[in-house]
C-alpha cells in the first residue's frame, strides 16, 4: 500500500496538475469552460454530472488539468468524496485544487477522501495496483491531522480486513503494544486461566480454543492533562474483540459465519480512536480495554443452559452462545466503571439487528447522557461521520430476565435485539458516568469512492471530533 503520509504536501511549486470541479451551471459558462475546452468534453461525453470526470491533454500530450463533475451543487464541507471519485483515474503526479474553487473546510473534508482513496489492502497480493498521487494544499492547511484521520481509518480498515488466522487475541496484544511504544502508555494483559478470578465471563467465552483469551490494558495520560482540574476529562474507550465468531454451540449457518473475521471490529474502532488522542495529544487521560478471545466450539465451550459469573457478580443465563460480546464487553465495561472515568465509549458489532434497522452505513448509538449525544450529533454532522441515535427503552429491560439467574443474555424474543442488547450493557455501567455504545457494521458491503469494498471505520471521526470540542471546552 502507498505510504499515506506520501499522499498530502503542504508545499506548492507551481507545478501542480489544476483539479477543477465543474458544476452543470459552469459547464454552461464560457468563462469557466473555452471553446477547446468544450469540444473536448463533448468527445468525451462529459457534462459534469456528479462523479464523474474528464481529462484534459496538453499540446504536448501530457495531462494539463482535470475537470471533475459536480452536478448540481459546488464543493462543500458536507461531501468528503467528490475528489476521492477522481483519484483511480489519475497518473501519479503532483495535484492542486483550483485556488478559490473551495474554501478551506471544504478541502479539509475533500484532503481526507483524497488520501482514503489510496487505501488498498494489499496484504495477501503480490503487489499494490494503487499508485501515488499527491494532493498539494499549501501552507494554509495543517495536514497532520487530516493524516492522522486518515491513518486510523486505515488501521481500522486493515484490522477488520485481516483474516482470524492472522488476527487473533494475541495479535490484538501486539497491536496494543506497539501503538503504547509509539506514544509512551503502559500496557497490561490478563491471559488464559488468570481470567477466571476478576473476568470469569471473558474467560468462558473464549476458552475453547487454542489461542488464548485476555484482557488488553492500556493506560496513557497527556502532558497536557491537569488532574487538579474539575473539567479534566478522564476516557474509557472499550471495544469488543471476538477475533473470529462461529456461534459457539448455536453454530452460525456458513452464510453467516463468511464475514465473521470482522467481529473484532469493535476492538479495530478502539484502538484507533486511542491512537488518534495519542497522536493528537488531547488533555485528558485514557483507558483503552479490549477484551479479546475467539468464540469457538470445543468440548469445553460453554453452553445454552449454562449460568455465568461476571466480573460485577451479576450472573447471567446462556440463552444463545452466539450472543458472546456482550458477556466479554460486560466485564470490561465493570472494570472500566471501577476506575472511575468521567465517560466510557464502547464500540462493537454487536447486532443483526441493528442493521436491519439502520442497514450497513449508520452505525446504531445508545447514551445514558443526552448531553454528550448532542456533542455526538453535532460532530457528525460536522465530519461527516453519521450516527443515528437509538432508545435505551426501559419497559424491554425486563425481555432480559431469567428464572434461575439474575438475567439472561438475550431477550428469547424476536423484537428489539439491538436495544436489548444495549440495555444488557447498561446494567454494567454506573449510573453517574457517562456512557455511549455504538452497535457498528465496520463493512463496507461495495465499493464506492474513497471506500472500497471491506472493513470499515464507522463514528471513529465523529466520536474523536466530540471528544476534542470537550477538551476544547475544559481547557478554556
Amino acid at each position: 500500500m502507498i505510504a499515506l503520509d506520501q499522499t498530502l504536501s503542504a508545499t506548492l511549486n507551481g507545478s501542480e496538475i489544476p483539479l477543477i470541479p465543474l458544476t452543470t451551471t459552469d459547464f454552461e459558462d464560457p468563462a469557466k469552460v473555452t471553446e477547446k475546452e468544450r469540444n473536448w468534453m463533448d468527445v468525451h461525453h462529459f457534462t459534469a454530472a456528479k462523479g464523474s470526470h474528464c481529462l484534459m491533454a496538453d499540446k504536448d500530450g501530457g495531462l494539463a488539468c482535470v475537470f471533475i463533475g459536480m452536478g448540481d451543487e459546488a464543493p462543500t464541507a458536507h461531501d468528503p468524496w467528490w475528489l476521492a471519485s477522481v483519484v483511480p483515474a489519475l497518473p501519479e503526479g503532483r495535484y492542486a485544487v483550483t485556488a478559490d474553487a473551495v474554501d478551506d473546510d471544504a478541502l479539509r473534508t475533500a484532503a481526507l477522501g483524497w488520501v482514503l482513496a489510496h487505501y488498498d489492502f494489499a496484504v495477501y497480493k503480490e503487489k499494490s495496483t494503487v499508485r501515488g498521487r499527491t494532493l498539494c494544499l499549501g501552507a494554509v492547511l495543517d495536514s497532520q491531522t487530516t493524516l492522522h484521520l486518515a491513518q486510523a481509518t486505515a488501521l481500522v480498515r486493515d484490522m477488520v480486513n485481516t483474516p482470524a488466522e492472522d488476527m487473533g487475541p494475541d495479535t490484538l496484544e501486539a497491536i496494543v503494544k506497539e501503538l503504547s511504544n509509539s506514544h509512551g502508555a503502559d500496557v497490561s494483559v490478563v491471559t488464559g486461566e488468570e481470567l477466571e478470578e476478576g473476568f470469569p465471563a471473558i474467560h468462558a467465552v473464549g476458552r475453547a480454543t487454542e489461542r488464548a483469551p485476555r484482557l488488553i490494558e492500556l493506560n496513557w495520560q497527556s502532558d497536557q492533562y491537569d488532574n487538579t482540574s474539575e473539567d479534566s476529562l478522564s476516557l474509557a474507550v472499550v471495544g469488543k474483540g471476538v477475533c473470529f465468531d462461529t456461534g459457539g454451540l448455536n453454530l452460525k449457518p456458513g452464510g453467516s459465519m463468511e464475514l465473521m473475521k470482522k467481529d473484532m471490529g469493535g476492538a479495530a474502532h478502539a484502538v484507533a480512536l486511542a491512537s488518534l488522542i495519542m497522536a493528537e495529544n488531547l488533555p485528558l487521560k485514557l483507558q483503552l480495554l479490549i477484551p479479546a478471545v475467539e468464540n469457538s466450539v470445543a468440548g469445553n465451550a460453554f453452553r445454552p443452559g449454562d449460568v455465568l459469573d461476571t466480573r460485577l457478580g451479576l450472573t447471567v443465563e446462556i440463552g444463545n452462545t452466539d450472543a458472546e460480546g456482550r458477556l466479554i464487553l460486560c466485564d470490561a465495561l465493570s472494570y472500566a466503571c471501577e476506575q472511575g472515568p468521567d465517560m466510557i465509549l464502547d464500540f462493537a458489532t454487536l447486532t443483526g439487528a441493528a442493521r436491519v434497522a439502520l442497514g450497513p452505513d449508520l452505525p446504531a448509538t445508545y447514551t445514558n447522557d443526552d448531553a454528550l449525544w448532542t456533542q455526538l450529533e453535532s460532530a457528525s454532522r460536522t465530519v461527516q461521520d453519521p450516527l443515528w441515535r437509538l432508545p435505551l427503552w426501559a419497559p424491554y429491560d425486563e425481555m432480559l430476565n431469567s428464572p434461575i439467574a439474575d438475567m439472561n443474555n438475550i431477550s428469547g424474543g424476536p423484537f428489539a435485539g439491538s436495544i436489548t442488547a444495549a440495555l444488557y450493557l447498561q446494567r454494567f455501567i454506573e449510573n453517574d458516568i457517562s456512557w455511549v455504545h455504538f452497535d457498528t457494521f465496520a463493512w463496507n458491503p461495495k465499493d464506492r469512492a474513497g471506500r472500497p469494498k471491506g472493513g470499515e471505520a464507522q463514528g471513529l471521526r465523529a466520536s474523536f471530533e466530540a471528544i476534542r470540542k470537550l477538551t476544547e471546552g475544559a481547557s478554556e
